[in-house]
């Protein structure tokens, strides 16, 4: 697991626990959709990270050689 991993699943299980915790407890509703979205988006990132990091890197430092010529 990547330190970039690693740290989106911590952020994760803070905004978890800090919704958890703002929200009322005689509420139970369903959790919003944007948190839902967030965490999806936050998680796809961090899977494909984990998976093609060398890959994304390359790509990365190709782009900043060619802005720099």
């Amino acid at each position: 697991m990547t330190h970039l991993h690693r740290s989106l699943v911590r952020a994760q299980l803070a905004v978890a626990r800090a919704l958890r915790s703002a929200a009322p407890r005689r509420e139970r509703g369903d959790v919003p959709g944007w948190v839902l979205i967030t965490l999806m988006t936050a998680g796809l990132v961090a899977v494909l990270w984990a998976v093609a990091e060398d890959q994304l890197k390359a790509m990365f430092t190709d782009a900043l050689d060619s802005a720099r010529r």
